[in-house]
């Protein structure tokens, strides 16, 4: 190998480590489909795990949308064997048709690799996305009129589904680790739908190449990325710290004062408004701006209103916001089970035969006489989790009705101390 092509390989390695935060967890998988992109990480982060001491596992899923697909996990289940890596090829058959399909097949990936990741005791996987991938991402979002949180684009670290997803090449160029795989003398693919004009990301990446000569290209773009991150970082930061000054939980509610929030900003109120949203219904993505403008805009009218599974109400100058009633009113699970996804019910004792956890309703709340007495809105109080068995109402803890059980918060009940993803 020349002094340059050594020197060329050195330095991806830095970057990637760089990438990682300059450190390398206990245990890491990778997710590879057999593209450059993929097979560059699992190359180059193999060699850092074994410096590490990292455990290092490989996935790869297999779609089903392309004859070429089982090949090309084969690939990389060969390539991971040979580096002495367990691997584990995932199949998603999940497609009916309808809808977006790259959206489909990207909700299902990430889903199945995380089941796998915690099936495997993985809690971070790490991704091949490129300087490239960002700076298209950054183009599409900004057709899309995003706003900060969209155009800072894809971070180094996230958090999904339980799963920290690394994107440690994200300041490595598509066309350098291709390099790389080829002075390694090692296989890829390249995935035909990469060049199909049908896909908006593709039209895009051909966009973008005739935007280079104006300075639009994809170190420029990155950088803007790199510079709405760190927007992005001082107002949550702002949003922290008002919510710290006017926001309280009670009863899984989030209760904020009304005057202080009209108070703030605009960016902030809608910053605040959307975290409060989404710790409350647990959504992956937050709603849309014009949606929580408009939400805004009713509060400030003394309109409630219902967006995301939560609903919404201005009462003695506060703004209450809380579970939508409609959005649990059919869900019911054993009482010894998580309902909602962060409600647990605590027993005085032990738990009764055939009990339930239902939302307490209107025909519960008839047998809750106490319930004005705390001072909690009604129709915050339908969606509160309560004990049933049958149709007898065992105990509504949030209503005042038998206070010898209790309903606690699994779900971190604390101040969400980032925005949640943009679409």
């Amino acid at each position: 190998m020349t002094a340059p092509a050594a020197l060329a390989d050195a330095a991806l390695a830095e970057g990637l480590l760089a990438g990682l935060g300059g450190a390398l967890p206990p245990r890491l998988g990778i997710a590879v489909s057999g593209g450059g992109d993929s097979m560059a990480l699992l190359s180059l982060l193999h060699g850092l795990c074994k410096v590490a001491g990292t455990h290092l596992e490989v996935v790869t899923v297999d779609h089903g949308l392309r004859p070429e697909a089982a090949a090309e996990a084969d690939l990389v289940a060969r390539c991971a064997g040979d580096l002495g890596l367990h691997h584990e090829t995932l199949q998603w058959r999940g497609w009916d048709g309808q809808g977006n399909l790259q959206n489909a097949a990207r909700h299902a990936r990430y889903a199945l690799m995380a089941d796998w990741a915690a099936r495997r005791d993985l809690p971070c996987i790490a991704l091949g996305h490129t300087a490239d991938d960002q700076a298209e991402t950054v183009l599409m979002r900004l057709a899309r009129r995003a706003g900060v949180d969209g155009l800072a684009a894809m971070a180094p670290q996230s958090q999904r589904q339980g799963v920290t997803w690394l994107r440690p090449l994200l300041s490595a160029r598509r066309e350098a680790l291709r390099d790389y795989l080829r002075r390694a003398g090692l296989e890829w693919v390249d995935d035909p739908s990469n060049d199909d004009p049908r896909y908006t990301r593709i039209q895009t990446r051909q966009t973008l190449a005739a935007l280079a000569p104006l300075g639009l290209d994809v170190e420029t773009l990155a950088e803007v990325a790199s510079n709405m991150a760190r927007a992005r970082d001082a107002l949550d930061q702002q949003a922290d710290h008002a919510a710290g000054n006017i926001l309280r939980m009670e009863a899984g509610a989030w209760v904020i004062r009304a005057d202080a929030f009209f108070a703030e900003p605009e960016e902030i109120r809608r910053r605040l408004m959307i975290r409060a949203l989404g710790q409350i219904s647990g959504g992956a993505y937050p709603p849309r701006r014009g949606p929580v403008a408009a939400l805004i805009a009713g509060l400030a009218n003394g309109q409630g209103a219902t967006l995301d599974g939560c609903q919404t109400l201005l009462r003695r100058g506060e703004i209450w916001v809380f579970r939508e009633y409609n959005a649990v009113r059919n869900l019911h699970v054993p009482a010894d089970h998580l309902w909602d996804g962060r409600w647990r019910a605590v027993p005085p004792t032990v738990f009764p035969m055939g009990a339930e956890l239902r939302a307490l309703g209107p025909e519960g709340l008839a047998y809750c006489p106490d319930w004005r007495s705390f001072g909690r809105p009604r129709a915050m109080l339908l969606s509160t989790p309560a004990v049933w068995q049958g149709g007898r109402l065992l105990a509504a803890p949030l209503a005042g009705l038998d206070e010898k059980w209790h309903v606690l918060l699994e779900r971190d009940a604390g101040w969400p101390k980032t925005t949640p993803l943009s679409h």
